[in-house]
Order: structure tokens, then sequence, then C-alpha cells
């Protein structure tokens, strides 16, 4: 079908006095097709340069659905007029006996024309007539409309603001011959074939040009979250200060790792249901190294290198409990002692991992983030070595103004909370912990009494959530996020 209507177009125009088809609405009225598919016929000969084309902008008046039930039913005032007795009718019955749109618009039309008036004299409002009888002229103008007849531009005003005629606009085309004109297309070939080259057929063939600025189609692999984009960022800049990933593929750990050998005490509140998630299945661990087991009881129990302890009976059965782990910390410690076995040596590590606590879930909180975690091992280390290392770490991050305040940790000490100035926020924000841990928790490990540990950790989220803008986490991580976010959000910009 498109075919014969493209050669009765082109055949059209090869016949045409002056080599042009008017206007290709009457071309689609002659030959008894939709215009639309017309145009796309005229569009597609028209990138081929068979024909040109020119604009022919049109306009007239048309009724809206509203108006096109008036047509037969006459217009809203005249239906009131005539629902009006010759005895009057109170308000409230006359807008019963109508529809709610024909009455109310009728009432005002029907009182501005003055063939009705509004009688109070008797108590309640009665609509009396003022005429005997009206002539429907809005009705025939609405048929003088519908039947493509144009109206005086005082009416067409009048039928507008009352919103029962509206504008349509179309478009039709004067054709005329193109530079490739001819009454029959020829398809370009759109490849160069082994059977063209044999043959020969390729010197007549016309071939398609090729668009050499064509983009292709956009490819259809995923897209990074934004916790993993802030991720990659934190993961570069610990590489380059030099430091070594910790392995955090153990989301279950013991009581011991996790809280004792931390120096924790075990009647800590962290250590309460309403904090950790501890397993039922398997509900406890026994594989620990013995004599550091028995060293950190001791340290607990009794104290040592300068510590008084806790004085308290520690039980192995507190230790042995196995939990969804609060922190990375638990994988430091490990390390740690690790290092201590093999025969201690500077270290750097970082992890970046989920830890898990039993928190309220709300705007701020949930019971699985990100912590990421940082430590520096060697001899004769300070407090200030801590500070110049999170100033070098922040100031990487892009926030160059750190505050530091005392703090209490039961691993670490001194202790700091670290206060770093968000340039987006305006304003002073906690943004992580630190401090350097005890002897108590290094010593029963192995490691030398001049060897000190400083660390640090901060949250993966709240600094991803103030870098895109998001105020709930529940927006950033969950089965909540929605999918279009993390398709559209840009790489990770560092500089809080």
């Amino acid at each position: 079908m498109a075919a014969d209507i493209e050669q009765a177009l082109l055949q059209q125009l090869a016949d045409s006095a002056d080599g042009s088809i008017p206007d290709s609405g009457d071309f689609a009225t002659a030959v008894g097709q939709d215009h639309l598919k017309v145009v796309g016929i005229i569009k597609s000969l028209e990138a081929a340069e068979m024909i040109t084309v020119e604009d022919i902008s049109h306009s007239r008046f048309v009724l809206t659905s509203e108006a096109q039930a008036y047509l037969s039913a006459g217009s809203p005032e005249v239906q009131l007029f005539n629902a009006v007795p010759a005895d009057g009718i109170t308000l409230a019955q006359l807008k019963s006996q109508l529809p709610g749109d024909v009455s109310d618009v009728g009432f005002k039309q029907a009182m501005q024309q003055r063939w009705v008036a509004l009688d109070k004299s008797a108590g309640e409002p009665r609509v009396v007539r003022k005429v005997d009888s009206v002539t429907d002229g809005a009705q025939a103008q609405l048929a003088a409309v519908a039947a493509g007849n144009e109206l005086p531009k005082g009416e067409a005003d009048a039928l507008k603001k009352r919103k029962l005629i509206k504008l349509d606009t179309w478009k039709t085309y004067r054709v005329s011959k193109g530079a490739k004109f001819a009454t029959q297309r020829k398809k370009q070939a759109t490849e160069l074939t082994s059977e063209m080259i044999a043959s020969g057929s390729w010197r007549s063939e016309e071939f398609k040009p090729l668009n050499f600025n064509s983009l292709g189609l956009p490819p259809s692999g995923g897209h990074l979250h934004p916790l993993m984009k802030v991720r990659s960022q934190y993961r570069k800049i610990f590489v380059a200060m030099g430091f070594q990933e910790m392995p955090t593929n153990n989301y279950v750990e013991s009581s011991f790792w996790n809280f004792d050998s931390l120096f924790q005490p075990q009647q800590h509140p962290a250590r309460d249901a309403h904090d950790t998630f501890f397993l039922t299945s398997p509900a406890a661990s026994d594989t620990f190294p013995e004599d550091y087991l028995a060293r950190v009881k001791a340290v607990h129990e009794h104290g040592g290198h300068g510590s008084a302890g806790y004085g308290y009976c520690w039980k192995r059965s507190e230790a042995q409990k196995n939990l969804l782990r609060t922190h990375t910390t638990a994988v430091s410690s490990r390390m740690l002692y690790k290092l201590a076995q093999e025969g201690f040596k500077p270290a750097k590590y970082f992890s970046i991992d989920r830890v898990f606590r039993n928190e309220a879930v709300d705007r701020t909180h949930l019971a699985e983030f990100h912590q990421v975690e940082g430590l520096v091992c060697d001899r004769g280390l300070t407090l200030g070595h801590l500070i110049a290392t999170l100033q070098e770490f922040f100031s990487r991050l892009g926030m160059k103004e750190l505050r530091f305040k005392p703090a209490f940790n039961p691993y670490t000490e001194p202790s700091m909370e670290i206060f770093g100035y968000s340039s987006e926020l305006g304003k002073w924000m906690e943004v992580g912990n630190s401090g350097m841990f005890r002897p108590e928790m290094l010593q029963p490990m192995g490691l030398p009494p001049d060897v000190n540990v400083i660390a640090w950790g901060l949250s993966l989220e709240r600094p991803t959530m103030i870098l895109y803008g998001i105020d709930n986490i529940r927006d950033l991580f969950g089965h909540k996020v929605s999918l279009s976010m993390v398709k559209s959000n840009p790489i990770c910009r560092m500089g809080l």
C-alpha cells in the first residue's frame, strides 16, 4: 500500500505542469489515504533528495467535548430558561432538575443576558422569567463551527472564553521535484558484497552514504551504586598512602575477636542482645589460640602492662558466642595478632566492609552499614603521628579543616572524635573516631612493648549521602533504592 501511494505521488509530480503538488492534504484526500501515512512517505522521499517540501500551516476552531453535548440539547442558558416555568421556581428546585455544570453555567449566562431574575421577596429565592422566549444563539454558533464555517472574531472569542471551542492547528506540505527526482525509487545498497565484486554490478549500484557521526546504541551494561563509587575513591586514597587492604569476608565473628581481644569487658553494654545480633546456629566457637586466650583472660581479670584490668571473673563461654561483627576492628585484631606471630614489621592496613548492629531503623540508621577503618603499626608512634595522618587522609578527601575532641573507647587511649568542616553544609560535623590502641590489647598479642598502633574509623553511608544529596538512608541502601537513581547519579566527586 505504501508503495502504491509513493508511486502515485511521484507520477503526479512527473505529470504536473509546474512539477509540484500544491497541498499534500488534498493529495491524501484524492488517493483516499490518511494524511499521516502520506507524510511518512514524503519525509522518506525528502531524505533521499527525490523531492523538496515546504510547510503549509493550517488552523481552525473545533468544538470541545463539552460543546458537543450542547449541539443537540441546547446551550446551558437555554436549557435553564426552558426549565423555569411561567410562575417561577425556587433556585434549589431548579438546580436539582439540571446537571451541576449546566445549572451553574446556565444560570450565570441567563442572568447576564437578562432572561431570568432572582426574586427574594418571598423569603426563599425564586427564579422567574423576564422574557417570554429566547433564541439559542450559542447553539447556532456551535453548529456553524461544527460545519467548518468561520465566526466573527467577537463571537469566536466569546465561545473560546467559555471553553466551548479551541484552536486546532496542523501542517500540510507543498511538494516539488528534488535534485534526484525519478518516477521510481532505486534502493540504495548498504554494503559491498563479494557477489557485487565478482559480477561487477557494484559499478552501477548506488550506495547509501555512511554516517560517521552516528553514536550507535548506548551499551546496556550495569551501573555502579553510589556507595560503590565512594568506596572506590576511599580505596584509591588508602592505596596511594601505602596501605594494604585487610580480608573482611567473614561477617560472622566470635565474641573473643570482636570484643575480648580488644580489651572490651564482658559486661560492656555493647554485648547486650539489644545492640548485637547473636547467632543461634552455630551459637559458639571453640577454636582459639589457647596461649593468647589465656593472656587476654589474665589482662581482663588482673590487668598488666601498666593497667589494673577490670577485676571480674572472665568467662570463656561469653567469648565463645558467635555474632554478626559489630565493627571491622575485629578484623584488625586478627591481623595484628598474625603480625605479632609472624615477626613484627611496620605495617599499614585498611578495610571497608559491612558491619551489623541491632539499631532501630529510621532515616539515618540501618541495622547494617559500612565501616571504613585504617591503622598504622610501628615503633614510637605518638598522638602527633595520628593527627598528622588524619590530616593527610582527610585532605585527600577534600576536607582541609579538622578539629579533634577527647573521647573514650575501651580499646584506645588516648581517643579522639574527628570533626570536619563541610563547605556544602556550611557547618562542622563529626566524621569519625580515632585513637591509639591500648597496651592491654597489643602486648598480649605478642607485639613488642615499644610498638604502637594508631587507628581511625568512619562511616561510608554518611559522606555518600552528603555527596549525592540524599537525606534518607533507606533511599541509598536496601530494597527501597531506586534503580534510576543508581543509573543517573554522576561519578563520585570528593570534596566534602
